[in-house]
Parts: structure tokens; C-alpha cells; sequence
């Protein structure tokens, strides 16, 4: 008789359980219809008005006429300076850090609790607040002035808190019985940490790579009050020097006519960031995981 019951109560539950189920699957792919449609919009409207007259001079002239006329050669230059800058000093400690709190803290320090909730709170920081600590800091404290140094390593500030967190959880995905098996191995700390783990959390760090990288090359006001607006070429790191985002804001907002070459420039920044995408993801998956256990 129980069985009869239950028997007959799941049959009554079974066109809600796929109501409910066919509900869930319905508000998923509209949600991801939705994004998809509204970055499809943006990349076509990106291309559309951005390959008209683009042609190879333009990535390498000079600015002229405040932006109307010529290129963005200097400014690409500066861009890769400013990143280089930025992945220079936060990816070595954005490692470091991910690596002592998930594999060389106890589980339920007090003070790496805290450590945690602070690169939280950071990471959704307005950039603008990064921008006038860079001025205060390095710009004039520590008197580098506006300068491509001063911009580069704002954003290694602004980034490091959503690298060392997306690194943590990529160390954190490795599974424990990986580091029972080198243990049992004979494996030092140091060895199953560059044999085994880093190479199991190379995708986890590639995305926390990626995302760094997207903030930097998009970001605007943190570089308007460290890096500057000069268009010149720079012949050091302690020149100043316009990144391609804030010259897109620059042509948007205060240069009158400069519409077309802010959309060149935007399809140019665009194509910069999917080819580092590429180039990342591929080293992770590949060139880092073969490089790595060779040692």
C-alpha cells in the first residue's frame, strides 16, 4: 500500500518537477541570449563603424590635430608599455599571494579570513579611487610625476586583488589527493607545488590573467590622473604617455569630429584584447603545462 502511494504521488509530481525544469532551462538560454545579443550589438557596431578608411598608417602614425587626423602609433606603444608595467609587478605577487593562502595557510586563520574579505572589498573599488591613490602615491610621493611607470603600476594595485583571488581558487580546484600521491612520492613542497599544482591550475590563473588584462587595457580614470595625456612617442618608462582607452574617451567626449577615430581605435583596442585572450589561454593550456613538467 506505501508503495502504491508513493508510487502514485510521483506520478502527480512528475509534470510539475518538468514544468519547473522546462521554466529553469527557458530563463537560462534567455538570459544568455540576451548577453550574447547585447555583445554582439556592441562588436558589430564596433566593426561596422570602425573598419571604414582603416588602413596599416593609422597603427602607425602619429597623432595629429588632437586626434582627427593620423594614427595611434605612439599610443599602442604606450598601451604595451603600461600593460608590461602592470603584469611585471602584479603577476609575480598575485602568485605568490594566491599560493600562500591556498596551500601554506591553516584552514580557519583568523588573519587570512581577513586578508580575504580586504581583496574583496578591493577588487570592487571604483577606478577612479585607484587613479587619485597612483597620483598620491607614486606620481607625487614618491615623485615619479605623470608617467608610464606611475600608470603601469596603478593598475598592478587595481588588478591584484581579482588575480590573487581568481589564482586562489584555481589552486583551490586542484584536488587534495594530488598532493596525497606526491606526498606519498617523496615529493617536496616545492616540486609537487611546480609539477603538479601549477600545472592543474594553469585555467584557473589564465582566467584571473585574462580579466587582469581586460581591466588594464580598458581602463580610463585611473591612467587620466598617473599615466597623463601626452600623444608622443615615449622614449622611457618614466615619460608620459596616452593609452588607447583614454584616447577613445578623449576623442568621445572633448575633441569635436573625432568620432570616426575613436571607433578605429576602439576596433584596434578590441582586436588587442581577444588576441591576448587567445595567446593566454593558449600558453595555460599548452606552453605552460609542457614547460612545467619538464622541469
Amino acid at each position: 500500500m506505501l508503495e502504491g502511494q508513493v508510487t502514485i504521488a510521483s506520478i502527480h509530481e512528475r509534470p510539475r518537477a518538468g514544468l519547473l525544469d522546462f521554466l529553469t532551462a527557458l530563463g537560462g538560454w534567455t538570459a544568455s541570449l540576451t548577453v550574447a545579443g547585447a555583445i554582439g550589438w556592441i562588436l558589430f557596431d564596433v566593426f561596422a563603424q570602425g573598419l571604414s578608411n582603416l588602413d596599416w598608417r593609422f597603427l602607425i602614425e602619429p597623432v595629429q590635430r588632437s586626434g582627427r587626423a593620423g594614427g595611434i602609433g605612439p599610443l599602442i606603444v604606450s598601451t604595451g608599455l603600461i600593460l608590461l608595467v602592470c603584469l611585471a609587478a602584479s603577476v609575480p605577487i598575485g602568485l605568490l599571494s594566491a599560493i600562500l593562502l591556498a596551500e601554506f595557510s591553516a584552514q580557519g586563520n583568523r588573519f587570512v579570513a581577513w586578508v580575504r574579505r580586504a581583496l574583496d572589498v578591493l577588487a570592487g573599488v571604483p577606478s577612479i579611487v585607484f587613479g587619485l591613490f597612483g597620483n598620491a602615491l607614486f606620481c607625487i610621493y614618491l615623485g615619479m610625476g605623470f608617467s608610464i611607470l606611475s600608470g603601469g603600476l596603478t593598475l598592478a594595485c587595481m588588478v591584484l586583488p581579482l588575480f590573487i583571488r581568481s589564482a586562489e581558487e584555481g589552486f583551490r580546484s586542484v584536488p587534495g589527493e594530488y598532493r596525497l600521491a606526491g606526498f606519498a612520492l617523496g615529493m617536496s613542497r616545492a616540486r609537487l607545488l611546480f609539477r603538479i599544482q601549477l600545472p592543474e591550475a594553469a585555467p584557473g590563473l589564465a582566467v584571473g590573467l585574462i580579466l587582469s588584462v581586460g581591466r588594464a587595457l580598458a581602463e580610463t580614470a585611473a591612467l587620466i590622473f598617473t599615466s597623463g595625456y601626452v600623444t608622443r612617442m615615449p622614449s622611457s618608462l618614466a615619460d608620459s604617455g596616452r593609452s588607447l582607452s583614454v584616447h577613445i574617451y578623449d576623442l568621445a567626449m572633448n575633441v569635436p569630429g573625432g568620432g570616426p577615430n575613436a571607433y578605429k581605435t576602439a576596433l584596434v583596442l578590441v582586436v588587442l584584447l581577444v588576441f591576448i585572450n587567445f595567446v593566454t589561454t593558449w600558453i595555460a593550456k599548452h606552453g605552460l603545462h609542457k614547460r612545467i613538467l619538464s622541469l
